[in-house]
Parts: structure tokens; sequence; C-alpha cells
């Protein structure tokens, strides 16, 4: 609720501006039905990954009617926490490796828990704004052969991020290696190209392609 003046300035042109903070909330996971296609679909949006993404992804497959198709949307997700993402494949995956990444030229895996739906068509919706942590998960279920990635490519952005404190006590993030996703492809700088490009039409692109893929069967 409290003021704050700011002076701005566009070419020649200079004037002030009074605006008043506000909390912003946003709901990170979202999940509707859409009934007005060729087949039902639950579609889950996810915006960013934050702490308990992940496992919010994974209750709302395990909640979507039988025979629905999933549409997860992941535009304009600017990433987060990759142990949320990993969390996250678990819902599609039974097991197996997410993306690798190496730090200092040691190579780790991260990979998903087992018991994830395997069967259930799934779509995965991307685009320029997708990043980081969204780039890893549409990556893995891309080849891992569990999904059909739709829209356009992806942001590109792949680097590992490691925390060192300073002597005055402040905190600078280095990058110190790079992720990739399971066929081995880099992602920082390449981003993730979708199977089928779309644009405006991607949405309903990639419902017709649940309906190929047998959802609502």
């Amino acid at each position: 609720g409290t003021p704050v003046r700011l002076g701005v300035r566009r070419g020649a042109h200079a004037w002030e501006l009074t605006l008043r903070r506000a909390r912003l909330a946003t709901e990170n996971v979202t999940v509707d039905r859409l009934h007005d296609g060729p087949i039902a679909t639950t579609r889950i949006k996810v915006v960013s990954f934050t702490k308990g993404t992940g496992e919010q992804v994974r209750r709302a497959v395990r909640e979507a009617p039988k025979g629905d198709g999933i549409l997860l949307d992941l535009r304009a997700n600017s990433g987060g926490l990759v142990a949320e993402a990993v969390t996250a494949s678990a819902a599609f995956l039974d097991g197996g490796l997410v993306a690798t990444y190496d730090v200092h030229g040691a190579q780790r895996a991260l990979s998903a828990p087992p018991g994830g739906d395997t069967t259930r068509p799934l779509a995965v919706l991307v685009d320029g704004g997708t990043m980081s942590a969204a780039e890893l998960l549409a990556g893995a279920l891309q080849d891992r052969g569990r999904a059909v990635v739709v829209g356009s490519r992806t942001f590109g952005k792949g680097s590992v991020q490691q925390p060192s404190e300073l002597p005055d006590g402040s905190v600078a993030e280095l990058t110190v290696g790079h992720y990739s996703t399971p066929a081995g492809r880099a992602v920082d700088g390449a981003g993730i190209t979708p199977d089928l490009a779309a644009h405006g039409d991607a949405e309903q692109r990639a419902r017709t392609v649940l309906s190929g893929l047998g959802g609502g069967a």
C-alpha cells in the first residue's frame, strides 16, 4: 500500500509517476477441463517451478478423469527449481533419466522416481518464453518418447548456477556447468525444438494431436 514515485524519461520527454505497491499473488499450477474439442482434455498450466509445484502437477494427473488426454502448458514458464521439474516429470514417467549436468567437469544425473502414468496421452505446449527447468521437463518427455511437444522453439537457458558467499556476506551466483536432455542434447543457447511447429493455433493443434494419440478412448 505504500507509494513509489518514479521518474521516467523517453528521449527528450521526462515525467513522473506515482505508483502504489500491491502484493501480487499467482497460482503456479492451474487445472481446468476442456470439453469443446474432439476429446475431453485436462489442461495443466504451469507458470513456474517453485517449491511444491512438482507435487501439484502429480496430483493433477492423478485426479484427471479416466480417458482424458493431458495438455501440459509450459508456455511463458520462466523455469525455477530444477528439482520441482524433476518431481513433475514423475507424473508421466516410471522412473529413469530426466537430465544430466556437469559441474566443473564432473557429470551428474537427475532421475525421476518411479510410479508415473505412462499410458495417458500427453502433449506439451512450449514457446519462446519456456525457459530453464521448464525446458528440461519438455526435453525429457520428448526424448523419452512420452509426449508430443507442440509450439515454437524454447528460450535456451540450460546453465547450472551455484551460489558462492563473498567475504562481505553477499552471495554471487556463478555459472558452473550446463544441462543436457536424456538424449544428450544441450539446452543452453539451443532450446527445445518442438515435434510440431505451431504459433497462434498451438493449443488447438496440440488437442488434435491428443485425439490422434488416443485420448478419450
